[in-house]
């Protein structure tokens, strides 16, 4: 056995460990075929035998490995006794030469049933004795992860029928999956098994079949390789290589319609999500003037949802922000965690809808998602943390935390905060108002069967079910009136919250959700020419060049860590590389602040970014971008998201961003690009619009005239300034916005055959030129010409 003297040599100086490891490495050193077996026994006894010392101190304090990580949620498994390993080399090389099956444990740190789950069998020291025996047990943050997340999801999806977090999965040592679904109880109850009897049943089959299980592991995996790919379809879609047609946007609407919920706004019964994709969806629609009668029934469908969410449990009504959503029609009782990108989102969705309808009622939205964005979500630097938890301790002795208790309310506690009598009419008490206006009830105003652990009995959930004026009309004061008392009772309340535990905040700091927010403040900031939220916008945007961009490889970095004191920024030992939304998205955001302060870094930017993800993602033979880079070995399907879910798929957010650096850079490929996306997705567009209703916004600004808007500054700085508050006051999807700035040499100027033929041209006072599909009309010098112009 040559292969002795090479492991001696590797342990030679930690003695202690030889007969350790030789004994627990026999089996597999009778059966050493070459170098791989050499190579990975050489990294697990490294691995080991360096961790054996730096980990005597914390096995005392019964940590597992997972106190080397920074993920947030990592880190709150790391005091269980399960033997937790992170996603990567170690675990999987574990697998292989123990020849153990894997158990694959996917969730956030602000999931509720992760918690429970983690206290009900992953703190159960019965459960982890036969977890450790029996499996390599892996932790992921699917937030860290999303590609590992989504690998093993869509098989959840195809043998369960649905999915969800926490996602459980049996992964044989190739990382092929037998066998999985989401939350399982400790114990069997209500005739389904418990983890337990799971954990036994599929280590038993693995000791008697593993044959078998190897070869379902295979077949599974081969199947979802062919439901990732795009390949079955595409001989017939390449040959055409036909965009949809426009006429698909009827039929998106058309389904959406069938499953709105016309009292209470969404598209859902049970659970319901904002889903922002489809109300901005339906905003592009109203805006194409395809079908007029349903254009508008769109738009209000759109805004009633909008008004409803605004109003419902899922509006945060005293600390500002939305929960991630609601586990009833009414919008009423949510799950509690606030994710950042639902703000970021819904920033956009309502500020949109302020764009259309002028109704100052969208903005107070807006400044409520960015007056909590920026007090409970903000690194001082700059970036944005991920999300804040839905459960917490309800008072500072409490030993176990509870959903929803930093948010809910008692009776009588309000009435005791609230016992003041109101300005505008001393008969009155405040409370009495409140309670009337929030719907809080002297028993508690959750329906029990939306309470499965009874944390809500007794409590309120605050929610308008009325409306300004129907409470004012109960109390016989003026609007007005009432917003100032409701104003002074939320403060009070705010003030009481602040005593109370907080919960858990999640500080991992992702690039991709980060550019969500960014397009958020930039949008924000140019449409209520809000100066606080522009410094906002570009602090973000250095933050993530600053820690995020890798300059020497222009490649983007997925996420960041904050230390325990929450000041400086760091990274794991191996940071994870950015995948396909994070490019997508930062692009957009860019793209958006580009609009707002005309920097032309921010352009140049842009086009390197574009550059490396069409290097790292681009699948050439399917026309499309994968959602991870190929070269990560542990991955074993090509992946392209196919829906737009909470987040948009990074394919849609990218025809956006082609169709617009098409124009901005001159490049014809970038359109061609968008093309054979669209192209390539043509069967789910034309079957399915509504689970792709982000690319469905793309495909109608492809089907409509592209409106470029030149400016020429020409010294003429005040002028130009009324020109921008013009153009800012409509909604213009596929609007393309330029600034030329005639005291320095435009990158525009290389790139753009119009913009060189006006440089030419320019006059002594600031110009617009609206161009439709590169064909410009006269210069226009004087705002009301321009409100003309816009107007048609």
């Amino acid at each position: 056995m040559r292969i002795l003297p090479k492991i001696f040599l590797l342990i030679k100086k930690n003695e202690y460990f030889i007969k350790f490891y030789i004994k627990k490495y026999s089996t597999y050193l009778k059966h050493s075929k070459g170098n791989n077996l050499l190579d990975n026994l050489r990294f697990k006894i490294n691995m080991e035998l360096s961790s054996s010392v730096s980990n005597l101190s914390i096995n005392e304090e019964k940590f597992n490995r997972l106190i080397h990580e920074r993920s947030p949620y990592l880190l709150q498994h790391a005091k269980n006794p399960v033997n937790w390993y992170p996603w990567g080399e170690e675990a999987l090389t574990t697998a292989k030469i123990e020849n153990k099956l894997i158990f694959l444990s996917v969730g956030y740190s602000t999931c509720h049933w992760c918690h429970v789950m983690e206290k009900e069998s992953f703190e159960n020291e019965d459960i982890a004795v036969i977890m450790n025996e029996n499996f390599v047990n892996i932790k992921v943050d699917r937030e860290e992860r999303p590609d590992v997340d989504k690998m093993y999801m869509m098989f959840v999806q195809l043998i369960d029928g649905s999915a969800g977090w926490p996602m459980s999965v049996f992964l044989t040592p190739d990382l092929n999956p037998v066998a999985g679904g989401t939350y399982f109880p400790p114990n069997d109850q209500y005739g389904r098994p418990g983890f337990k009897s799971v954990l036994l049943k599929i280590a038993k089959n693995w000791k008697e079949n593993p044959d078998s299980l190897h070869d379902l592991g295979e077949q599974i995996i081969a199947t979802l390789a062919k439901v990732s790919s795009l390949e079955s379809s595409l001989v017939n879609k390449l040959s055409k290589n036909t965009v949809p047609g426009i006429e698909n946007g009827n039929v998106c609407f058309q389904r959406l319609s069938r499953y709105y919920n016309e009292k209470f706004g969404g598209f859902d019964i049970a659970p319901k999500f904002p889903q922002p994709s489809n109300l901005m969806f339906l905003f592009h629609y109203y805006i194409q003037d395809i079908n007029c009668n349903q254009n508008k029934l769109g738009l209000n469908m759109a805004l009633n949802t909008l008004n409803k969410m605004n109003n419902g449990g899922i509006h945060d009504h005293i600390g500002q922000g939305f929960s991630r959503y609601s586990t009833d029609e009414k919008w009423h009782v949510p799950h509690f965690e606030k994710m950042l990108y639902d703000q970021a989102q819904l920033t956009v969705a309502y500020l949109t809808a302020y764009l259309i309808t002028k109704e100052q009622s969208f903005v107070d939205v807006v400044v409520d998602i960015l007056t909590y964005v920026n007090r409970d979500l903000s690194h001082e630097e700059g970036g944005f943390y991920s999300a804040e938890d839905a459960d917490s301790l309800p008072n500072e002795d409490a030993k176990e935390k509870i959903e929803g208790a930093f948010y809910v309310w008692k009776f009588d506690e309000i009435k005791k905060l609230l016992q003041e009598p109101l300005k505008c009419k001393n008969n009155l008490i405040l409370s009495d108002v409140f309670c009337y206006h929030y719907n809080v009830k002297e028993n508690g105003n959750v329906d029990p069967y939306n309470d499965p652990h009874k944390n809500f009995i007794d409590q309120n959930v605050l929610v308008i079910f009325g409306d300004e004026n129907k409470t004012a009309a109960e109390f016989d004061i003026t609007v007005d009136e009432l917003k100032y008392e409701l104003d002074t009772a939320r403060k009070i309340l705010f003030n009481e919250r602040k005593n109370r535990p907080r919960p858990h905040l999640d500080t991992k700091i992702i690039t991709s959700w980060n550019g969500l927010m960014l397009s958020g403040f930039a949008k924000s900031g140019e449409v209520l020419n809000n100066n606080e939220y522009k410094s906002r916008a570009i602090k973000l945007a250095m933050f993530i060049k600053k820690y995020l961009w890798l300059k020497d490889s222009e490649e983007l970095l997925h996420c960041c860590y904050v230390d325990e004191n929450k000041k400086n920024i760091v990274q794991t030992a191996k940071p994870v590389r950015g995948f396909l939304s994070d490019y997508a998205f930062l692009i957009r955001g860019l793209l958006d602040l580009y609009e707002y302060i005309f920097d032309e870094s921010l352009i140049t930017w842009c086009e390197q970014l574009q550059k490396t993800q069409d290097n790292l993602f681009w699948d050439e033979k399917e026309k499309a971008y994968n959602l991870g880079c190929s070269k990560d070995h542990f991955i074993l399907t090509k992946q392209k998201e196919a829906q737009d879910g909470a987040e948009p798929s990074g394919n849609s957010v990218a025809v956006h961003n082609l169709l617009r650096l098409s124009f901005l850079l001159g490049r014809n490929d970038y359109k061609k690009k968008s093309e054979q996306i669209l192209s390539i997705f043509t069967d789910r567009i034309t079957q399915y619009p509504d689970s792709l209703t982000e690319m469905m916004s793309a495909l109608l600004v492809y089907h409509s005239p592209s409106i470029q808007i030149i400016l020429v500054k020409n010294n003429d700085e005040q002028n130009i300034e009324q020109m921008l508050n013009v153009i800012r006051e409509y909604y213009l999807p596929n609007r393309k916005l330029v600034l030329i700035n005639d005291d320095s040499d435009s990158i525009f100027c290389d790139k753009l055959e119009i913009v060189k033929n006006i440089k030419a041209n320019k006059g002594n006072c600031a110009e617009v030129y609206i161009c439709r599909n590169q064909v410009c009309s006269l210069p226009v010098t004087k705002v009301d010409d321009l409100k003309k112009l816009l107007s048609e």
